[in-house]
């Protein structure tokens, strides 16, 4: 009986358990089953609207409505319940875009990255021709190229003081001494001699001299170790007045400076006050003396530094990747830099439209410019809104564009498959918007207002082929991306440019950064000017270390003697005429050797002439002898009224 009973409760167990796992069937089925006929009934709708619009008004009939009682299922792949495991068809990815399911949980695609005009249009292929768009005439507001007179001669120290002018060095000279007695008043145990013009200039020279030979520390460049040995930058100014002037170096006026700094905090502070007045007269020059070709670049710059400010920058993808960022306007064709912003942050005056329009509209300043100019750009900056602004301004632009940004195409008709073969291109065009995607070793999406899809153009590339071996192959590629290939570079250039003789020194102040920066700049744009000048007059430029020697001698003051091809050349009227420099004819002023009188003594050359060993510790500038200097025995006096023969020096120095 034992038995029995157990047998019976166990058949009513897994009979209950049946039961209840076709409950569960059931529940499937009708689930699946309500997607098949919701989908069933959108694929009815959309035949009878075909229906509709194919045929005419007498042969139309209404529908009768169906009972809402009855239901009517069409066989569908999704009627078959699916597990985790088991793949979705293809079928149901066409039938259900966006993944429904019983679930009321799915993804939604952001506002932003829907196009109004999704679902119009189709990519096309290369064989549909497209048609060239109607472009503006290019007329300038100058003529392209150097706005200085091309039959004059340029001296490197004039072309470099048309950025670096006498008023810009003085305002600096006036407040660096204003700022060194304040720090003198504070308790700064640093003996201090008034700045003056020449002597800033002379220090230009130096930090110049400093890009072009490079040592560990600064010290090195005044050391008397035998391997270093550098005669030059004792030549200028001493070690200790170098220091001097780098450590009191200030740009911005001081009282100015304070009232802007009881403003932090509010809206009217000025975070770049401590440049300002460098700042602007660099990008006033920049735009005063030289109008840019046709195509322009622009891009981001990095400048060095790991200082701790709030508008320093990481970017990860530039070669720089800590410092402060400027959005820099550049010449495509020589590197000119003819436009520049420092990024500061978050701007009250932005326009709501983004970062990138925002950069784009502050650097091309049209009113200087003209129109019919083409401006290349990376993702960053490209959107269809800024493309069709800049239309309407006269102005063509193409870059690269980010798939996701809202205006770019949603159609997938004839879309390009991430597996196409390199060279394959499709395009589809939006009024006179173009967008291009072509399959070089990854996916390249641009956008322009300047090409058309395709002009019959190819590109070398390296493509493996059936036998796994590499080899070279002429693809297609399109106009856009061809162009953009050759001009975007532009800021490119001119940071390499700057580059091979960065003249940036580590500094707690972030300010001074911008200051040494701002001399490559100059020296750079004062290049360009140099080689366009030359070219004109069809002779040969010289090369940037060439042009950097030449224009730290004449900041330092010393002559260079002519080369052989100069003095051959028959004297113009250009170099009759006088021009006022701001660094003048370099004459005798005694220096200390050291930061006092007791260090760096070295025996006077006329004491050592008569025969007596005294040390001094003052030499002249000039001379770059060691004379005495003092009120009992001036040497430094009877040195320059009757100078020794250098023959007597050299005798006598042969002799002890």
């Amino acid at each position: 009986m034992a038995s029995e009973k157990g047998n019976t409760a166990r058949r009513l167990f897994e009979e209950k358990n049946v039961v209840e796992e076709l409950g569960n069937v059931g529940e499937n089925e009708s689930c699946n089953d309500n997607e098949s006929v919701s989908e069933a009934d959108n694929i009815k709708e959309e035949e009878k609207e075909k229906d509709s619009l194919d045929s005419s008004d007498d042969d139309w009939e209404p529908d009768s409505e169906p009972s809402p009682k009855k239901r009517h299922i069409v066989p569908s792949p999704m009627t078959t319940p699916q597990t985790p495991r088991t793949p979705t068809s293809p079928a149901v990815d066409f039938l259900s875009p966006r993944g429904k399911s019983c679930s009321r949980r799915g993804r939604k695609r952001p506002a932003a990255c829907i196009s109004l005009d999704s679902g119009m249009g189709f990519w096309n292929d290369i064989s549909e021709e497209d048609e060239a768009p109607v472009q503006p005439h290019f007329l300038p507001k100058r003529n392209p190229g150097a706005q200085l007179v091309m039959d004059r001669k340029y001296s490197p120290l004039q072309l470099f003081q048309l950025f670096f002018p006498y008023s810009v060095v003085d305002t600096i000279v006036k407040n660096t001494n204003s700022y060194a007695k304040f720090r003198t008043e504070t308790g700064t145990k640093l003996p201090w001699v008034p700045l003056k013009v020449k002597e800033l200039y002379s220090f230009i020279g130096l930090v110049i001299y400093m890009g072009l030979l490079s040592t560990k520390t600064i010290v090195d460049y005044w050391s008397g170790k035998t391997i270093y040995n550098l005669p030059f930058p004792k030549s200028v100014m001493s070690r200790s007045r170098f220091q001097a002037i780098s450590w009191n170096l200030h740009l911005c006026n001081l009282e100015e400076d304070r009232m802007n700094m009881q403003k932090k905090g509010t809206p009217d502070y000025d975070r770049l006050f401590k440049i300002k007045p460098l700042y602007t007269d660099i990008i006033t020059a920049c735009k005063t003396y030289f109008h840019p070709n046709k195509q322009l670049a622009v891009d981001e710059r990095m400048v060095a530094s790991k200082a701790r400010i709030g508008f320093k920058q990481y970017m990860k993808n530039k070669p720089t990747k800590w410092g402060y960022k400027l959005f820099v306007l550049a010449d495509s064709a020589c590197g000119y830099t003819w436009n520049f912003f420092v990024y500061e942050g978050k701007s009250s005056m932005s326009t709501g439209k983004g970062l990138n329009y925002d950069s784009v509209v502050r650097l091309l300043d049209l009113t200087l410019l003209g129109s019919g100019y083409h401006v290349y750009m990376d993702n960053f900056y490209t959107s269809p809104g800024l493309l069709m602004d800049l239309l309407d301004k006269k102005t063509l632009a193409c870059g690269t564009i980010r798939s996701h940004t809202q205006g770019f195409p949603r159609t997938r008709t004839n879309e390009l498959s991430e597996r196409a073969p390199k060279g394959s291109i499709r395009w589809l065009r939006e009024g006179k918007l173009l967008f291009v995607r072509w399959m070089d070793t990854k996916l390249v999406s641009m956008c322009s207002t300047i090409h058309k899809a395709f002009d019959g153009s190819t590109v070398s590339r390296r493509i493996r082929n059936a036998k796994s071996e590499w080899e070279k192959r002429q693809i297609s590629i399109p106009a856009a991306a061809k162009d953009y290939n050759k001009y975007m570079g532009g800021v490119d250039l001119s940071d390499s440019l700057i580059g091979y003789y960065n003249v940036i020194h580590k500094t707690t102040k972030w300010y001074k950064t911008f200051f040494f920066h701002f001399v490559d700049i100059a020296v750079v744009n004062s290049l360009i000017l140099h080689q366009h000048l030359l070219k004109a007059q069809k002779k040969t430029p010289l090369t940037q270390k060439e042009f950097r020697e030449t224009l730290l001698a004449e900041l330092a003051g010393i002559v260079i003697p002519p080369a052989e091809s100069e003095t051959a050349e028959a004297s113009t009227s250009c170099e009759e005429e006088s021009s006022t420099s701001a660094v003048e004819e370099q004459l005798c002023w005694p220096e200390y050797y050291g930061s006092n009188a007791s260090a760096g003594r070295r025996c006077c050359v006329l004491c050592k002439i008569s025969g007596h060993k005294v040390k001094t510790p003052v030499f002249c500038t000039k001379c770059n002898v060691a004379l005495c200097f003092v009120s009992s025995r001036n040497c430094f006096k009877e040195w320059h009224t009757v100078k020794p023969s250098e023959e007597k020096v050299e005798e006598k120095n042969e002799e002890q």
